[in-house]
């Protein structure tokens, strides 16, 4: 850790702070370009221009001089200094526009090899709907949310193997959320009078960006993305996003907030939920042919069945069961799956949790009657039970946000804001926190007699 100048006492205050705000974090804003001077109760922040200072003002000064209240006992005044960094004139390679592929797309995620079922079902059909009719409004953006490893990364791959199908010239761009915030403080350092960062991305066909979450709420970078955005937008280009959770839920810098949800709602979000057990032995027989990995119907089963979380766990179990039967030179089996997945699997025979229990629990707790839950009224007394029922809906089951939609006579937007509205209130109010692991507990009791 080189970045202080004069005083050997800052390196556990920066320690410190790279534990705190995690290692890539630190690394980004403070590893290289940030210089720190302490004397006289004074810091010193070296930065190469105004918008570092900014970032790390709003972001981490407040951490910055707790850490030196707790290591020196006293508050401390921060100044910041701005030193353009020297940077070598860069030559452009031929002309300043993307590669076909910023990263490669992967051969094996296709649309022929992604298991489509009601978990995925819409997400899967508008992705070729998408490449079939880029930039159409009907579908830009597309934006796909799902916890982790339930095949968002796939679907954008797949989308862009497609498009360089049907035509290898077209200029289509992959990238991570992350990898577009480091090119964008890249840029910053290396910024030139011909605009390279905003001329390669305004040059595009399709951008896939994968895990918008990083982009949220860094103000700077959202801008620019906002910015990236728009171009594309507007001049009928296709953008496709994924995210851990819905674009309502991120939490967008406050000066591009509305304007940017207005832009992604005017688009098409869906949601990917957990694969149901017969989509999950599906997975892992395509993935045992892929494999050749000669192992029965039945282990998959066992495997599918204890394996619930997402594709990627349930895909590391097949691999770890391979090299085990592989380097013993035996024949995988139930028993042997067992107990080397001991550790992964979920015995316990549990039922999923049918939709009308969730109603049921909620409208005695609540007093309303069960039909009022799908009904049309709009009176409060009915509004905040229905909104808590689609809630738990959402958590609780395998259902799609359409399938929950219809048990509920209502459009997959409206389960969007019923979760968003009851998310909130959950996050700001520890009663109603504790009221909805209450009803959790008597749906999961009943369900599981």
């Amino acid at each position: 850790m080189d970045n202080f100048q004069n005083n050997a006492s800052l390196l556990p205050i920066l320690s410190e702070l790279e534990q705190i705000i995690g290692p890539s974090t630190y690394e980004l804003w403070f590893k290289e370009q940030t210089q720190f001077s302490f004397q006289n109760n004074q810091l010193i922040i070296t930065i190469p221009n105004a918008t570092w200072a900014e970032e790390i003002q709003q972001r981490f000064q407040k951490t910055i001089k707790d850490l030196f209240f707790k290591y020196f006992n006293t508050d401390i005044l921060i100044t910041y200094n701005i030193v353009p960094v020297q940077i070598k004139p860069v030559i452009p390679e031929l002309e300043i526009v993307p590669k076909t592929n910023i990263s490669p797309f992967d051969p094996d995620h296709t649309f022929d090899k992604f298991i489509e079922s009601s978990s995925n079902r819409f997400a899967y059909k508008t992705a070729q709907a998408v490449v079939k009719n880029l930039g159409a409004k009907q579908n830009n953006p597309f934006v796909i949310y799902s916890a982790p490893g339930l095949g968002k990364t796939h679907l954008l791959h797949a989308i862009g193997n497609e498009i360089l199908k049907n035509n290898p010239s077209a200029k289509v761009a992959y990238m991570t959320g992350e990898d577009f915030v480091k090119e964008f403080v890249e840029y910053l350092f290396q910024k030139t009078k011909d605009d390279a960062f905003r001329k390669k991305y305004a040059s595009l066909d399709c951008l896939l960006l994968d895990d918008i979450q990083f982009v949220a709420g860094k103000k700077d970078s959202t801008k620019e993305f906002f910015y990236t955005f728009n171009t594309l937008y507007t001049t009928g280009k296709q953008i496709v996003l994924s995210s851990d959770r819905s674009p309502q839920q991120l939490d967008w810098d406050k000066d591009t907030d509305d304007r940017m949800l207005s832009r992604i709602k005017s688009g098409i979000q869906t949601e990917i939920k957990r694969p149901e057990v017969e989509t999950r032995i599906a997975i892992l027989r395509q993935k045992r042919d892929d494999l050749n990995f000669i192992i029965g119907d039945d282990v998959l089963t066992f495997i599918a069945q204890g394996i619930q979380t997402n594709v990627r766990e349930l895909e590391a179990a097949l691999y770890t069961v391979k090299l085990f039967c592989d380097t013993n030179e035996i024949s995988p089996s139930i028993e042997i799956a067992k107990e080397i997945l001991k550790d992964r699997l979920v015995l316990e025979d549990s039922k999923p949790i049918e939709i009308n229990t969730i109603k049921k629990i909620v409208a005695k707790r609540y007093n309303v009657k069960i039909e009022d839950l799908s009904s049309s009224r709009r009176i409060q007394p009915i509004v905040w039970p229905r909104q808590i029922a689609m809630y738990l809906a959402d958590n609780l089951t395998h259902l799609s946000l359409l399938e929950i939609g219809r048990e509920f006579n209502r459009d997959h937007s409206t389960i969007i804001h019923a979760r968003d509205v009851v998310q909130d209130k959950i996050d700001k109010d520890p009663f109603f926190s504790a009221d909805i692991n209450a009803l959790i507990s008597d749906i999961k009791a009943v369900d599981n007699k």
